[in-house]
This record gives C-alpha cells, sequence and structure tokens, in this order.
C-alpha cells in the first residue's frame, strides 16, 4: 500500500464539529477500502489567497494515509460530490512524518508569541537593532530638504526644448 498526505478544505460556514464529522466519514470510506489512516489533524480556520466559490476563508484538514489508490480514489470521488468540500489535494510521500505537521507546530508558535528567532532580537525593536533606519547606526547625510533643490533630478523633464530635439 502507498503512503499519501491529504488536505482538504471545507466552506466557512459550516462548523469545526460538522469538519470533524467529514473527516470521520471519509476516514471511514479509507478503512472500508483496507486502507488506514495514521493521524487526523483540524487547522483551523484560515484565510483564503483567493477566493474559491465565493468563499473568503476555510476549515483546513489533514489525513495521512496508508491505503491502496483505490481507496484513495472513491474518497476523492466522494469530496468531489459534497458540496461542503471546496478543494482538497493528495500527495503521495515516501513516508509519514510522525508528531504534529509544520502548520500545527506555526500556530503553536503563535500562540506562544514567539517567532522563532530567539536572543537575535529581531522581534521587539525596529528592524535589526536601530530606529527607523532599518540596519541601526547613523543614515549619513540624506541631502536635506529637496525643496530648496528644485525639481528631481532622476527623471528627465520634458521641456519645449527636449521635444523639439526629437
Amino acid at each position: 500500500m502507498a503512503l499519501y498526505e491529504h488536505v482538504f478544505l471545507a466552506r466557512q460556514d459550516v462548523t469545526a464539529q460538522q469538519v470533524e464529522d467529514m473527516t470521520a466519514r471519509f476516514k471511514g470510506v479509507i478503512e472500508a477500502n483496507g486502507g488506514t489512516v495514521g493521524k487526523t489533524e483540524y487547522w483551523g480556520v484560515k484565510t483564503l489567497t483567493y477566493r474559491i466559490r465565493k468563499n473568503r476563508k476555510a476549515h483546513f484538514s489533514l489525513l495521512n494515509i496508508d491505503a491502496p489508490a483505490a481507496a484513495v480514489a472513491e474518497m476523492e470521488r466522494q469530496m468531489r460530490i459534497d458540496e461542503d468540500v471546496l478543494r482538497f489535494m493528495t500527495i503521495r510521500v515516501e513516508a509519514l512524518e510522525e508528531g504534529q505537521s509544520v502548520m500545527l507546530q506555526k500556530r503553536d508558535r503563535d500562540d506562544r508569541g514567539d517567532r522563532g528567532f530567539g536572543d537575535r532580537g529581531f522581534g521587539g525593536d525596529r528592524g535589526f537593532g536601530g530606529g527607523r533606519g532599518g540596519f541601526g547606526g547613523d543614515r549619513g547625510d540624506r541631502g536635506g530638504d529637496r525643496g530648496d533643490r528644485g525639481p528631481r533630478r532622476d527623471r528627465e523633464e520634458t521641456t519645449s526644448s527636449n521635444v523639439e530635439a526629437e
């Protein structure tokens, strides 16, 4: 049997309990066709990058599957029929990862307020250790006020002499 990671997106209108019920139903389809589901994770409601069927958010769920291809095909067929499933993706993998997925680790880290920078000083201040300058230190002479120098010199001005020359 092959190993798969399967992620599906459910409509934002359904409740988390309904998503758990859908996950259990799809897990039952896999088990009825001779496979096993090693791990299920509910990742929560997340904002989508672009609208999918007029939805801006969706419930995300992960299934780690050890099943024959026919079982996965049957589960995907039922997902196509289900109007609450917006999208799904199944990827065949060499080995299933143990423990929490990266998405749950990220959520735990975000809940703690730890961004993974450790003691390097990236978090609290602006930039890499300075004020508004970004990298700290003096920004040097930036030319002062542009008001006393006239128009900006980085763009070619369109004057009557430039137009006549062309």
